[in-house]
């Protein structure tokens, strides 16, 4: 049975860092009360002129190195975000064109946090099928340009920062490969995280009514939020074991949604492990959205918290509300 593999990741961040102390400076907040609801510490954000393509690419370009592959051997490409550089197109055309990827078919994945593992599952399939042999899948977000940067907007723009994560996927030629992945929706809560303008749910216009109401600022119900993903985490995770044939005891690693540390630490605590068995960077970069899990996974190879044959689970939960997982042999 054909198995993919993930090849290759790179991940890449704003070099300006936004501290808690920096926004105390911008509306009614305090290092404190961040840290105490949150976990982050510090943000990056991009510096005028920088969007989510530049982000994208030059994570792309860690991936492709890592993995050893060039632009001529890349098949597919897929993007997830919900913060593209223009209402239309998505990022993954501008991605196709500066990686030199010619005619390759290129889309857009807008599952929000959850849109990596979206893009994994995806990818999974097209190789497994033998339709693709080398895929390019990236998780990207500049946040801090659609954030209410004032006291009115604090709880969200507290929480979200800008980054980008890549992986390369390829057919495994060992017993490494992607065990299973899962993807969920609930519909019906999608007012409580979401963007509603522009939208074509009315004329697409930025009306100054739209505007005053800031329908143009993201909005988040934190209460049902986190409700809903301290459920949601436990269930996709046990959910990818069983179909996996693994218990809590097989996994070396789980990588969850950046979203907040209180919901990863009462994650973890329903299932029983310890915060030494889930990874955690939250504190440096905030909830970067679809960027977490990628930029998360890279840190964790790079600190060489994985290892060959360990199995790594992948979580997710977001707006929508989608919720995601996918366990992987490394």
């Amino acid at each position: 049975m054909i198995k993919t593999k993930i090849a290759g990741v790179g991940y890449y961040v704003p070099e300006q860092v936004i501290t808690n102390q920096d926004l105390e400076q911008q509306m009614d907040t305090s290092n404190e009360w961040i840290v105490k609801r949150s976990g982050i510490e510090e943000r990056r954000w991009v510096r005028d002129g920088i969007c989510t393509s530049d982000l994208a690419f030059e994570a792309s370009k860690k991936a492709m190195k890592a993995a050893k592959v060039s632009s001529e051997d890349i098949d597919l490409v897929i993007v997830g975000t919900i913060t593209s550089d223009y209402f239309f197109p998505g990022v993954s055309a501008q991605l196709q064109d500066r990686l030199n990827l010619h005619h390759i078919g290129a889309f857009d994945v807008k599952a929000a946090c959850s849109a990596f593992i979206y893009a994994l599952s995806i990818g999974d399939q097209f190789i497994r099928t033998g339709v693709c042999s080398t895929i390019l899948i990236v998780g990207a977000e500049v946040q801090s340009k659609f954030l209410n940067i004032s006291t009115e907007g604090r709880d969200m723009t507290v929480l979200f920062g800008d980054g980008s994560g890549a992986a390369i996927l390829q057919k495994s030629d060992d017993e490494s490969g992607i065990l299973s992945t899962h993807l969920h929706c609930q519909g019906a809560n999608i007012k409580d995280l979401w963007m509603e303008a522009p939208g074509s749910a009315e004329n697409c216009q930025m009306t100054n009514i739209k505007l005053e109401e800031g329908r143009h600022f993201p909005l988040m119900n934190g209460r049902e939020v986190f409700r809903n993903a301290i459920v949601r985490f436990p269930e996709v995770i046990q959910e990818s074991l069983d179909a996996s044939g693994l218990t809590l005891d097989d996994v070396n690693l789980i990588i969850p949604h950046q979203a907040n540390l209180r919901i990863s630490q009462a994650v973890a605590k329903r299932l029983g492990v310890g915060m030494d068995k889930v990874f955690s960077n939250i504190h440096k970069y905030g909830n970067t959205t679809a960027a977490s899990i990628p930029i998360a996974l890279c840190e964790a190879v790079e600190e060489k918290k994985i290892s060959k044959g360990d199995v790594v689970v992948l979580a997710s939960f977001g707006a929508g509300f989608t919720w995601a997982s996918a366990a992987i042999r490394w």
